[in-house]
């Protein structure tokens, strides 16, 4: 004041200081209507200075429900970062302003401050973001003073980042302010806290809210999914600012992790333009120090080492440029991006491919309102302006996101196929050699950004998605993984990807390719050409996703119980209104309305309707699996010391060579021949690299299109020879999954070796050629007298045990009918290949032949089935192909097709469920056998039974030890193992009656003639549907001489049980008849029992050759004999299921974990 009296033109600043601070509840349900008065508030007369002292303000005690720890960062810094240019007072006011501040940790989390608690107007305790608006008021006039103006502010703390709305917030407040006297200001703001503190966070998905704060409508958008940010700003703000070119470049440096700083004139622009850039990087997070606002005595944070974003005032920017080196200055004002020091900062360039589209689809957007209003009449509705612009703006974001995502995605689009999922392994020597000569450096810079790269498998997450099914499936089942002749013959000859296939062998002379096509980059920082990059791409237009909106009931009173209790229940009327008028399809929105609803009843203290609120999200729309805090990517390295067997498996799993433990012990007694049982890291170097080498070479062939048309599209090449003589031509001998050919020299032909169907024996052997005895391979076919002779030389050992190898994986597949067989042989043919090149010494190939696992079996045991087994069983398939380790099949679940108009004609085909252990699941389609959906998780349990073979369409539930029976296409049974059994409604799944049934120990329920038939161990229950016990029919009863229990029964006109080598038939006349006994023959334990047509098939385990298999037993329901032995698992017969009666299929134990298919007759 004395300064502005003397005419001092630049005052100094003052220190501001905070006046009340407001932090919710504001009031409780046992409060009366005037009990909102006292709170966490701090009055204009007892200010107190934050430069001197932090002091708590006492909170009451809320009566309530506990509320969540509020924290709030340390107000030593936040009033300076509310004043950041300092506060002055004025001889005459200045106009309102408004800017944002956004608050981390030192590392960029944005999990809250941690400094004192309690102490701003504050809604939730996590990250926080700030809005601060201030206004002049005139002081009070003094005597010889002329009057003058000090700024006041005022300072939302939100855990989301709603800057439109917040802003339009605070808009509303200031025009109460401007009207009310000086002694009003605190119950105007203490009423306005209220009203935001009562305002419900929408959760993810389509539906927005809207506030009525008065004269404003207020949006508050929700997030579009649990992973994505609330984006609640104008994400074109900095292509309104930057040209494309200029855009990228700061992209590049948020990828590589530059320290980046931001000068404006305009305080809200920094954080603004801040935020946008991050948006852009979306699944990527940046994960250093962020700070958008920098007020004048935090300018030496910008000295800091270690990567960062920070934005200041443009006053600074030539004390900023000079006083510190190696940032990368970016002036919003006018566009520009430049670097502190004399010497160019090492930012490489974006991409090129992917800049340029990025370019194309920029340029293309609509960023300016006006033009798009150019046709409409002028609106004379504040709040139906405000909506169409928010509408049109929503559409511009998604449009400028989708822009952002199709760049990173182009960008790291491939990381997906070195990347192991399972071990959180990410590849990056080998991703490098697949780049261009010209993206390397970007995508090495990239790599060092160690922190960001770990967020890179978000993207191949994404690419799982988006790409074709057959692709997704074969990506993550086929192993090894080789090019298809389809594949290799859709290839094109550019120049481009000339570069590509020469990039994956690492050839010496990439430096000499050229895409001439391509337009030259600058990579300078400081002179960027703005060349003209055409428009030959094509612009994708995506449209936005349909979105909803939910109107809040007014606040009238917010400081005043029976308002607020009024307010709650207003909130759940509306929102049960619109749940009513919901479309019964929309699960989606429905769910967020359970949500909301669970929500208000959960702070109007209704706990028990929060609870039923949130238990129907579970029905309506269960979300998907979490992931880790911990689930982060590690760069993959190579051992660098020795490894035991189970560390070997890892590193092996790790490396993405092969995922199957069995093969891996395999592998690791052929590493390890003659020597101690552990692997040194020499050796692991060298195998990795032989495989590596192997699966270059293999990306490399390219065969004539006269060789091509020979092969069935999905055959794949896996091994070629050197150049050998062979009796039917000079060439290199080729190797597919189901045959062998030679690729003859000079004029290149195809010549038919022989198919390993056809193959009737495999001989290595020598010839003389002068003095010398070449060893040769010769192969003799079943349908041609004509020997093959190759004189293979060094090679011939090894192909002889891979040739052997195939032969028996294909005996097996033939004799099986199971074609995993082949899968697994090429693997070990593959494994003996790497094995041979990396022992390189005499005994190799007696280290290879550790790998021939199927040409051994073959030779010790007999292959084939008996003959029943062989011509009732059709097909076998593989529900845990691409695991670890087989899984036993607990439950299979059979559901018949049908085409409905809404559904795709690919998801109208009958579809076979199969529970495995540890909670996962596997679909296959029955129409062809392939796998539809692989191994997903629905809990940690198994499933220990299933629905009954009833017609109806149901919800299974995969719980724990969960029994289902249906009863009508209204009603469903579930039962535990301790015997509770729950009867639910389908349309409603709510319980609707519940019982204890006798003794517990429940196996398996049935239902016939309105009563339900229960297996309880020893005994067999019948009660009503109410629970009222009508019969019992105890073991110890009929069956004194044996000391078993019953496992299962099926309902026919009498009544099966099965016990642990006998079935056992009463007659549904007279349960009190003693039943008639069925003897399974060399069956040690029955586990499972269905009825087909006139048959009862059982399955358990019994003695075949000697050995415990799992064994299948159909029996005539008639004459009650036992008609077919099926022998076809390995392991036990877990469980059965019927397909329309046309097949049945078994699943098997762990030991084997396959699911066979068999006729029915």
């Amino acid at each position: 004041v004395v300064s502005l009296k003397q005419g001092v033109s630049s005052p100094s600043s003052l220190d501001p200081e905070v006046l009340s601070v407001f932090v919710p509840p504001f009031v409780s349900k046992e409060d009366s209507p005037t009990a909102g008065a006292p709170s966490a508030t701090l009055s204009k007369t007892r200010r107190r200075s934050f430069r001197k002292k932090r002091d708590k303000p006492k909170t009451e005690p809320w009566k309530g429900l506990p509320p969540e720890d509020i924290s709030v960062p340390d107000l030593l810094a936040l009033p300076q970062l509310c004043f950041p240019g300092g506060v002055y007072v004025a001889s005459e006011p200045k106009e309102d302003c408004v800017h944002f501040l956004v608050l981390t940790d030192v590392c960029g989390n944005r999990t809250g401050s941690e400094g004192d608690t309690g102490l701003l107007l504050s809604l939730q305790d996590e990250s926080c973001f700030y809005n601060g608006k201030a206004h002049w008021e005139p002081s009070w006039p003094t005597a010889g003073v002329a009057g003058c103006f000090v700024p006041f502010a005022v300072c939302v703390v939100s855990k989301l980042p709603y800057y439109n709305a917040l802003k339009d917030c605070l808009s509303c407040l200031l025009t109460h302010l401007k009207l009310c006297k000086d002694f009003e200001v605190d119950n105007h703001i203490k009423d306005f806290a209220a009203k935001l503190s009562l305002i419900p966070s929408p959760p993810p998905g389509p539906l927005h809210l809207i506030f009525n704060m008065k004269p404003l409508q207020i949006v508050f958008p929700s997030r579009a999914d649990p992973e994505s940010p609330v984006i609640d700003l104008d994400l074109h703000l900095p292509l309104l600012c930057f040209r494309p070119e200029k855009v990228l470049q700061i992209l590049t440096c948020l990828l590589t992790e530059q320290r980046i700083v931001f000068f404006s004139s305009s305080w809200a622009l920094l954080p603004l333009v801040a935020e946008c850039f991050l948006a852009y990087l979306h699944p990527l997070q940046w994960q250093h120090t962020f700070v958008p606002v920098l007020s004048c005595q935090m300018l030496d944070f910008v000295m800091a080492p270690t990567s960062f974003l920070m934005g200041c005032h443009l006053d600074y920017f030539e004390e900023v440029s000079k006083e510190a080196d190696g940032l990368i200055l970016i002036n919003i004002d006018n566009g520009s991006v430049t670097c502190s020091s004399d010497e160019d900062v090492d930012v490489p360039d974006m991409p090129l491919l992917a800049a340029q589209t990025f370019t194309q689809r920029v340029q293309s957007l609509q960023l300016h309102h006006e033009l798009d209003l150019a046709h409409q009449g002028a609106s004379t509705d504040l709040n139906g302006g405000r909506a169409c612009r928010w509408g049109w703006q929503q559409r511009l974001n998604c449009q400028v996101q989708h822009a952002a995502l199709q760049l990173l995605f182009s960008i790291f689009r491939e990381v997906k196929n070195h990347l192991n999922y399972e071990h959180r392994v990410f590849n990056s020597e080998e991703f490098l050699k697949t780049r261009a000569p010209g993206d390397q450096q970007f995508y090495r810079q990239v790599r060092s950004a160690s922190r960001l790269s770990r967020r890179m498998d978000a993207f191949a997450q994404m690419d799982l998605h988006t790409q074709s099914e057959e692709d997704r499936l074969n990506g993550m089942l086929a192993s090894p993984r080789r090019p298809t002749i389809e594949k290799m013959a859709s290839r094109k000859s550019s120049p481009l990807h000339v570069a590509h296939r020469r990039m994956v062998v690492s050839m010496p002379n990439l430096q000499d390719i050229a895409i001439s096509e391509l337009p030259a980059r600058n990579s300078s920082l400081r002179k960027v050409d703005t060349a003209d990059y055409g428009s030959g791409s094509i612009v994708v237009s995506v449209a936005p996703k349909p979105t909803y909106t939910f109107k809040i009931p007014e606040i009238h009173f917010p400081l005043v119980s029976q308002c607020v209790q009024a307010y709650y229940l207003d909130c759940v009327a509306l929102l049960s209104k619109a749940m009513s008028l919901l479309a019964p399809d929309n699960s989606a929105l429905l769910a967020r309305y359970f949500y909301l609803r669970g929500a208000v009843h959960l702070m109007h203290g209704q706990l028990l309707d929060a609870l039923l609120d949130f238990q129907s999200l579970e029905v309506v729309d269960k979300p998907g699996e979490a992931p880790k805090p911990d689930d982060r990517v590690k760069n993959f390295e190579l051992p660098k010391k020795h490894m035991q067997l189970d560390d070997f498996v890892k590193r092996v799993q790790e490396s993405g060579v092969v995922k199957d433990t069995n093969i891996i012990h395999r592998l690791f007694e052929a590493l390890t021949v003659g020597h101690q049982k552990q692997i040194d890291p020499e050796t692991f170097k060298d195998f990795y690299n032989c495989w590596k080498e192997a699966e270059a070479e293999a990306q490399e062939v390219s065969l004539p299109l006269s060789v091509v048309e020979h092969l069935d599209k999905n055959e794949c090449v896996y091994k070629l020879s050197s150049s050998v003589k062979t009796n039917r031509g000079v060439g290199k001998i080729a190797m597919t999954q189901k045959r062998l050919f030679l690729l003859t020299e000079g004029r290149p032909g195809y010549v038919e070796i022989s198919t390993f169907r056809n193959i009737e024996e495999v001989r290595s052997t020598t010839v003389a050629f002068l003095l010398l005895r070449i060893p040769t391979l010769k192969i003799k076919m079943a349908s041609k007298k004509e020997v093959f002779e190759a004189n293979l030389k060094t090679e011939c050992d090894l192909w002889y045990l891979m040739v052997k190898e195939m032969w028996a994986g294909k005996k097996l597949a033939d004799d099986h009918k199971d074609p995993q067989y082949i899968q697994q042989a090429l693997t070990h043919v593959l494994l003996m290949d790497a094995v041979v090149g990396t022992l390189q010494s005499p005994g190799a190939i007696y280290a290879a032949s550790k790998l021939s696992y199927f040409d051994k079996m073959k030779n010790e045991m007999p292959t084939a089935f008996p003959k029943t087994t062989s011509e009732t069983l059709k097909h076998k398939i593989n529900p845990s192909a691409g695991e670890t380790l087989p899984h036993a099949v607990d439950v299979l679940l059979y559901t018949p097709g049908h085409l409905d108009p809404a559904e795709k004609v690919a998801d109208a085909h009958p579809k076979l469920w199969c529970a495995l252990n540890e909670g996962k699941v596997t679909v296959f389609d029955a129409s062809s056998w392939t796998i539809h959906q692989h191994c997903f998780k629905v809990g940690t349990s198994k499933l220990v039974s299933k629905p009954s073979a009833l017609r109806c369409n149901i919800t299974v539930l995969f719980e724990p030890h969960l029994l289902l029976c249906v009863h009508t296409a209204s009603k469903v049974y579930s039962c535990s193992a301790d015997g509770t059994v729950l009867a639910w409604n389908v349309s409603s799944l709510r319980v609707t009656s519940r019982f204890q049934l006798p003794g517990g120990r429940l196996s398996s329920i049935s239902l016939h003639d309105g009563h339900l038939w229960c297996c309880t161990g020893n005994s067999i229950v019948v009660v009503t549907s109410s629970g009222l016990l009508c019969q019992e029919l105890k073991i110890s009863e009929n069956f004194k001489e044996t000391s078993t229990s019953f496992l299962s029964f099926q309902l026919l006109p009498e009544v099966p049980c099965a016990g642990r080598d006998s079935i056992y038939v009463w007659s549904l006349k007279d349960l009190t008849q003693r039943p008639q006994s069925v003897h399974l023959q060399d069956c040690s334990e029955v586990s499972c029992m269905i009825r087909v047509k006139k048959q009862i098939w059982v399955g358990g385990t019994g003695a075949s050759q000697g050995k415990s298999k799992g064994k299948i037993y159909v029996i005539d329901a008639e004459r009650k004999t036992v008609e077919k032995e099926l022998v076809a698992h390995m392991d036990t017969v877990k469980t059965l299921c019927s397909a329309e009666d046309r097949y049945v299929l078994s699943g098997s134990g762990r030991g084997e974990g396959k699911i066979a298919i068999w006729k029915v007759e």
